[in-house]
């Protein structure tokens, strides 16, 4: 088997790199004598591209074969199959594909190459520069993929297995034996989570192919953010989905009732995740407005670069984490190489490209209430904030010289940073849909500010009587009761400032829901007076007709609900562990409680899988409301061992309330015989997940949704502009205001007829400013 494989990735290697060589050759055949000769080998070198793809799909699928059957064969499969049973056992056997170092790298290098794929298909359809240097730039990332596979032994997926795991009659040893998946690893949403980290981590290639693409062949316009555009947000869909699924995983199988703990492997998935939302909203401008085009070149390099920065965090061994790999010299040359090579690029393009992609008349702030800062303070603290994290994360591999160098650093510094800058950032986009390209009319934004305004006023009413009656007492609590506890929570910072970013949180939260609401109701009315349908008949027709700006809407949304979610669940958690009496000969316990909850020791049992290499050590606790003495649910944590490897699990029980969560994790039998247990009440929870349900949604509408404005709707946009124009003018002539004022008014207007055709409203713009 694992000569098969060998073969499998050389034939892949052979077909990127002869796919490379052959787009090259066309882009230089481009505009000489024998410019016909171009077409043939662009289509040679998509040729060559599927045929990589089809083989590393080949390795994928022997891998996945042997850990279907048990072929241990190949030492990877030995080392990272699953021993679980049922329908699970088969997803973790699949898993196994990803569970290891070597595995995961191949799993990467298919998915760039399915994405290369696409853009193959393009360039034999079409067979247009910008898209066979994209294909020759992502190819060339494949390239390095696949090299340092086949000529690394320490990342080579297809080793054969040999001793110490078989003795000479081809058997297992004692030793091979104990081999297999980490138990940690065996839970639903692991299992899941890294195949979707790696979808986004490969699809954002394609956008930064095409930056350099567009650099190569000297295009400026905005056929490269339209061509990249949809790889963007299906790589911003897929990270946020690992991210969530890696927070559920955290949460329940790491039994520390958490589920984001600044670790330096979760904040290299983070990385990713927030310069690939700084490279969306850029290429949301660039389509527009024709602006920030010299940033969201670089801005493609970027997150291009902390993609690789994040794999060198987990891979290169400089930063040790309870989730990276071990670590691997050939990886930190490799892995170093690409983000310096990426940002190089990147620049000297540029450089060179420079009066090419200069700022058009579209590319200047002129005031910071308008929509273009917005966009532009977006771009400025997400890319702040991921290259601050980027540090703090690799600080205790830096020189002591260095600010914080050599230090492990806890997690309230990450806090300290990370919540006021995460307000601000969600008070922007609230703020960012009611503005006006170039200048806001103060009397336009009131009329549509206010009544939101309102309606966020109830709802901060109603997040504060929580705060006040359920949040600050528990924080209070903590602090009164003494203790490492209140320590740690002191240190996050005095009581007005720790306290004052929630009640501020909340506020940006209530406004964000409600401007974006309303926002909705905005577009929605406007379609339906065009068209004369009914509200829910609209709603569904603008959805229909222009999905991607309703995607953004319900990600808008779920910003808020999450935010919500995160001051409660992050920042007001009562956590209390101790010990429950327990008598086995009687199988009777004592109780515990915490806040209003008292959990009343029910059961104790022991379960062994059928082929006995998991041990399962259950407790039962019967929870009742201390109030009412009424009875609430049955938890049921658990312990579980792997009686190869000696390795446990925890397993925590969790009781789910709107409002907040039980958490119940049992940690095993102490020397006195009494029962370990760690509970936890964690407000607002649900709320983090709701809001996680709802990106998805959202981001998956702006991803796969596509834009279709009805006829209807936009003569009527059109109608409704031209007549915002004329009364811009007559204001002109009267000297109420500049041009460029009169234009944001005539604009704003043109807004409020509908967003559904914001595109066509705003390529009017510039006539109406010149007309004024």
């Amino acid at each position: 088997m694992s000569t098969f494989g060998l073969f499998g990735l050389v034939i892949a290697f052979a077909g990127v790199a002869i796919g490379s060589v052959c787009l090259l050759a066309s882009q230089a055949l481009r505009g000489t004598r024998r410019a016909s000769s171009a077409d043939t080998f662009a289509w040679a070198g998509a040729v060559a591209h599927i045929l990589a793809f089809v083989a590393l799909t080949f390795c994928c699928g022997l891998l996945v074969f042997c850990f279907m059957t048990g072929d241990f064969s190949i030492e990877y499969v030995l080392l990272e199959h699953s021993e679980a049973e049922g329908a699970l056992g088969v997803l973790y056997r699949f898993a196994g594909l990803w569970a290891g170092r070597e595995g995961s790298l191949l799993l990467w290098a298919w998915l760039i190459s399915a994405f290369n794929v696409a853009v193959a298909v393009r360039v034999m359809k079409h067979d247009e520069p910008i898209d066979c240097m994209a294909l020759l730039v992502s190819g060339l990332v494949l390239v390095a993929f696949v090299a340092v596979m086949l000529f690394s032994e320490s990342n080579m997926p297809f080793t054969a297995t040999a001793a110490p795991y078989i003795d000479s009659s081809g058997r297992l040893t004692n030793t091979g034996s104990m081999q297999g998946m980490n138990p940690l690893l065996e839970h639903w949403a692991q299992a899941i989570h890294p195949p979707t980290l790696f979808i986004g981590y490969a699809g954002l290639t394609i956008p930064f192919a095409y930056a350099i693409a567009a650099l190569i062949v000297n295009d400026p316009s905005k056929k490269w953010v339209e061509r990249s555009s949809r790889f963007a947000m299906i790589s911003w869909l897929f990270l946020g989905i690992g991210i969530g699924l890696g927070c559920v995983w955290a949460y329940v199988v790491l039994g520390w009732g958490g589920y984001w703990g600044w670790d330096a492997v979760e904040n290299a998935s983070l990385l990713s995740w927030c310069v690939a939302l700084a490279l969306v909203h850029s290429f949301t401008v660039y389509r527009k407005r024709g602006a920030f085009k010299r940033w969201s070149i670089m801005c493609a390099c970027i997150t291009f670069a902390f993609v690789i920065t994040g794999t060198f965090i987990t891979r290169s061994g400089i930063v040790q984490s309870v989730h990276a790999f071990e670590g691997d010299p050939v990886s930190l040359v490799l892995f170093g190489g690409l983000i310096a090579v990426s940002m190089l690029v990147g620049a000297l393009g540029l450089f060179i490209r420079w009066k090419s992609f200069c700022p058009g008349e579209n590319d200047v702030m002129e005031s910071f209430a308008s929509r273009d800062a917005a966009y532009y303070f977006n771009n400025v603290i997400m890319i702040v904030f991921t290259v601050i994290l980027c540090y703090l994360t690799v600080a205790s591999a830096l020189p002591s010289w260095l600010p914080f160098g050599g230090q492990s650093l806890s997690a309230g510094t990450y806090n300290a940073i990370a919540r006021p800058l995460g307000v601000v950032y969600c008070a922007i986009i609230a703020v960012c849909p009611l503005l006006s390209w170039v200048k806001t009319d103060p009397k336009t934004f009131w009329k549509k500010a206010r009544i939101p305004a309102l309606c966020a006023v109830v709802l901060f009413v109603g997040l504060m009587s929580y705060f006040v009656t359920t949040l600050y007492p528990a924080y209070d609590a903590i602090i009164q009761a003494g203790g490492t506890e209140a320590e740690e929570l002191a240190s996050e910072g005095p009581v007005w400032y720790y306290n004052g970013i929630a009640v501020v949180g909340f506020a940006v939260a209530s406004l964000l829901f409600f401007n974006t609401l309303f926002l909705i109701g905005r577009t929605v009315g406007a379609r339906a007076k065009a068209t004369g349908k009914n509200p829910v008949a609209a709603f569904f027709a603008s959805l229909a007709a222009d999905a991607p700006r309703f995607g953004g809407y319900i990600t808008h949304l779920a910003m808020s609900v999450i935010l919500v979610g995160l001051i409660g669940s992050s920042m007001y958690v009562t956590e209390k562990v101790g010990y429950v009496d327990f008598d086995q000969d009687t199988n009777t316990g004592g109780t515990f409680t915490i806040e209003n909850y008292e959990l009343r020791y029910a059961n104790n049992e022991v379960n062994q899988t059928s082929n006995g290499k998991q041990i399962d050590y259950c407790t039962q606790f019967e929870v009742y409301d201390t109030n009412s003495g009424s009875y609430i649910d049955t938890v049921s944590p658990s312990v579980t061992l792997q009686s190869a490897t000696q390795q446990t699990k925890l397993n925590a029980s969790v009781i789910s309330f709107p409002m907040e969560d039980l958490f119940v994790v049992y940690r095993g039998v102490n020397d006195a015989g009494q029962l370990s247990m760690d509970v936890r009440v964690n407000p607002l929870i649900s709320w983090v997940w709701a809001g996680f349900a709802m990106l998805v949604i959202g981001t998956g509408l702006g991803a796969f949704g596509r834009r279709k404005p009805s006829n209807k709707v936009k003569d009527a946009a059109q109608a409704q502009a031209e007549t915002a124009k004329g009364d811009a003018r007559a204001e002109s002539a009267a000297g109420e205001a500049c041009a460029e004022q009169v234009a944001s008014k005539a604009e704003s207007a043109a807004e409020a007829a509908t967003d559904a055709a914001a595109e066509t409203v705003t390529a009017t713009r510039p006539a109406a400013t010149a007309e004024a």
